[in-house]
């Protein structure tokens, strides 16, 4: 069973970074693909980075591009976001996900979804 563990969420300021982790487990290769998604009561899911685990290609929403960045460790098996230059509509619940199919930003791609973590951003 895949299993995914986000950590890192907490209270930061405008301007600066925090670095969320996802603990991926329960995949047998790495042919699939982590994404991170946020959700703000109101809205819709959004779909922020991905990262194809066995190329390591990366995809970025426009909202968050040259600010955020995805990377992997796949001996910690561990998928990170690390977002620099936070603003007040970062402010979220972020989810990691896991799928099989692309990094299109399509919710029901990915079959696997973390608890999430809360990002709260002050200005």
């Amino acid at each position: 069973q895949v299993r995914l563990v986000e950590s890192g969420g907490d209270s930061v300021q405008a301007g600066g970074s925090q670095r969320l982790s996802c603990a991926v487990s329960g995949y047998t290769n790495l042919r699939n693909y982590i994404a991170w998604f946020r959700w703000v009561p109101g809205k819709e899911r959004e779909g922020v980075a991905c990262i194809n685990r066995s190329s390591g290609a990366t995809t970025y929403a426009d909202s968050v591009k040259g600010r955020f960045t995805i990377s992997q460790d796949d001996a910690k098996n561990t998928v990170y976001l690390q977002m620099d230059d936070l603003k007040s509509e970062d402010t979220a619940m972020y989810y990691c996900a896991g799928g099989w199919i692309s990094c299109g930003f399509i919710r029901t791609n990915f079959q696997f979804w973390g608890q999430g973590t809360q990002v709260t951003v002050s200005s």
